[in-house]
């Protein structure tokens, strides 16, 4: 699906353009700018290791991206611990219709984000907020709270559960460890009032599948 060139020392994985456009249409443009800024300013400020570079594409936006398709229509988002805007910015991104905040603790990160944010002009739909997702819940009520690599299922409970509007969920992306990540965190499931799910989505049938918690609130009679 795709070949390395040289940027420097670095191989950059150039993705497959038919896969680029299919997944991200009129948004290509952006979504490509936003990949130099990883492949750059990302690997400088130390945000993604230098190896991360010939999987850029496939490993770190498309696996976001499997989460476009899961998202209602003019959703307001949540991205906990969103680090260098995986996945955030790529939702914002992928589609403008969302409005996204993304939650950062770190100074540095959230710098690399403002001026992201300000290049791929997304400032009238996207936020900052400097600080840990503990802070911001009194009065959230976001329609879908949105994690990856952020910790164990058992404390991401804890995290983003108290930011979920009433009929909202958690899209938390996930690996191989999915199935036992919820068993280990049944206690705070319960204790939060919340069932989850194991979805494998992709961002385009030519590209790998990804697993995806989803937590919703238990329904009752």
């Amino acid at each position: 699906m795709t070949a390395p060139m040289p940027l420097g020392e670095a191989q950059v994985e150039i993705p497959d353009p038919d896969v680029v456009r299919a997944v991200f249409g009129s948004q290509e443009p952006v979504i490509r700018a936003y990949a130099d800024i990883l492949a750059t300013r990302g690997i400088e400020w130390g945000l993604l290791g230098p190896r991360e570079t010939p999987r850029l594409w496939e490993r770190h936006l498309f696996n976001c991206a499997a989460l476009l398709p899961l998202l209602p229509p003019s959703a307001v988002v949540c991205d906990v611990g969103s680090g260098a805007g995986l996945p955030g910015l790529v939702l914002a991104i992928g589609r403008p219709d969302l409005r996204v905040t993304l939650v950062e603790p770190l100074q540095r990160r959230v710098a690399f984000l403002e001026q992201a944010i300000d290049e791929l002009a997304l400032g009238s739909r996207v936020e900052v907020l400097h600080g840990r997702a503990e802070d911001f819940h009194a009065g959230a009520g976001f329609d879908v709270v949105t994690s990856r690599a952020v910790g164990a299922l058992s404390k991401l409970v804890g995290w983003s559960a108290p930011l979920m509007g009433r009929n909202g969920e958690v899209l938390a992306l996930k690996g191989a460890s999915a199935a036992d990540e919820i068993d280990k965190a049944t206690k705070e499931l319960r204790k939060a009032g919340l069932v989850a799910d194991i979805l494998q989505v992709r961002a385009d049938p030519r590209t790998e599948a990804t697993s995806v918690v989803r937590l919703r609130r238990v329904t009752r009679n």
